[in-house]
């Protein structure tokens, strides 16, 4: 009886919260009040004519005309309509197609009668939808370690937010030390919340911290050597500060993630090894966690490669389409993609004999009394 208590307690728990979620996101389909700017849903699309275009290097496409009839849904001109013109191109570069029930962000001109130009959709319900998703993801396969896992992203985003703004406060001058800082405290709260305060979670984070530091200071170290020759800081797009010291606090975040991922996978499972077989000697400790490196090193490394390059792909292509060379388009676009993917691989192959040597020496085989503070 009190099983079937808990669980009719448990899936109560679950249809609220599923149903919290669901709420949220029918909310934030409605929060057109919050916002300053204008924001107009499309009623009704009427196709306007078609005409081809084509540019000197004979790349060809085809431009649509749309005429939008929509609702002006906050601000002083609420509930008024307006008709919006929009062109898009067959390629959607630049440009998108607008539906019937769409939202979009519009600058409204009053003279000499109302009309609205589209900056941009409004997207908040999706990505609040997406958010909503990878919660419940979390809570199914996770269980309680889900929510802490929910929690340290919750917190590492806020961090980073604030992180940003002290940037912008020191006019992007000491972003290093900021991202340097804000490094070190995303592993300390991600590895407390997920793993909790113990000694599995301190021989972690020195293997995460050491090997990251040690993969940013031997690139830093080659690179100086070679005069950054064939490395284009110029090439990262809208930057209003220093290129190399954004570029390396880029590179110790993106390190970080990877090692963290390297780490606790190893150390935990030599921790587990070590409970069921405590005779295990440094030597034996050492080598399985260089096994489980790796078999998990490999395909990490790759992942990392493809989610770098797979982001620069895109503008590659139109350099291509515009007539610059191969060595033009992959220097100006995906060089400091590959440079991190270099690096970073550099951060795992450490991470992996870091993680070994430290668990070999600091996992100790577990008393009884010990037994409960591993097990936490």
């Amino acid at each position: 009886m009190q099983t079937k208590g808990i669980k009719r307690i448990k899936w109560y728990h679950w249809g609220l919260i599923l149903a919290l979620l669901l709420f949220s996101v029918w909310l934030v389909g409605h929060d057109d009040f919050l916002y300053s700017q204008p924001i107009v849903q499309i009623k009704r699309v009427t196709n306007g004519h078609t005409s081809k275009v084509s540019d000197e290097f004979n790349n060809q496409d085809t431009q649509r005309t749309q005429i939008l009839t929509g609702q002006i849904t906050n601000g002083v001109q609420q509930g008024k309509k307006v008709t919006i013109e929009n062109t898009y191109s067959q390629s959607r570069a630049l440009d998108q197609r607008y539906h019937v029930g769409q939202k979009v962000f519009v600058v409204l001109h009053t003279k000499p009668k109302l009309k609205a130009t589209i900056k941009e959709s409004k997207r908040d319900q999706v990505i609040w939808l997406l958010v909503c998703l990878a919660v419940i993801t979390l809570l199914v396969t996770l269980g309680g370690s889900g929510i802490n896992a929910i929690v340290s992203m919750g917190i590492n985003t806020l961090l980073f937010f604030l992180a940003l703004q002290l940037n912008k406060q020191t006019d992007g001058g000491q972003v290093l030390p900021i991202f340097v800082s804000l490094a070190v405290i995303f592993a300390v709260i991600t590895l407390g919340l997920v793993i909790g305060i113990n000694r599995q979670m301190v021989i972690t984070l020195l293997a995460v911290v050491g090997a990251t530091a040690l993969a940013v200071i031997l690139s830093e170290i080659v690179i100086a050597l070679t005069g950054a020759h064939g490395v284009y800081y110029e090439s990262m797009e809208y930057v209003t500060q220093p290129p190399k010291p954004l570029f390396l606090a880029e590179v110790i975040i993106g390190v970080l993630g990877a090692a963290m991922d390297v780490a606790t996978d190893i150390i935990a499972s030599l921790v587990a090894l070590k409970q069921e077989r405590p005779e295990l000697s440094k030597r034996a400790l050492f080598n399985s966690g260089r096994q489980i490196g790796q078999a998990i090193m490999g395909p990490l490394i790759n992942v990392l490669f493809f989610i770098f390059m797979a982001e620069t792909l895109p503008m590659t292509l139109i350099y291509l389409c515009n007539g610059n060379t191969w060595a033009y388009s992959f220097s100006m676009n995906m060089s400091l993609g590959m440079l991190s993917s270099l690096i970073s691989a550099i951060g795992i192959v450490l991470t992996v004999l870091l993680a070994s040597t430290l668990a070999s020496w600091g996992i100790k085989a577990p008393n009884r009394k010990e037994q409960s503070k591993w097990e936490r």
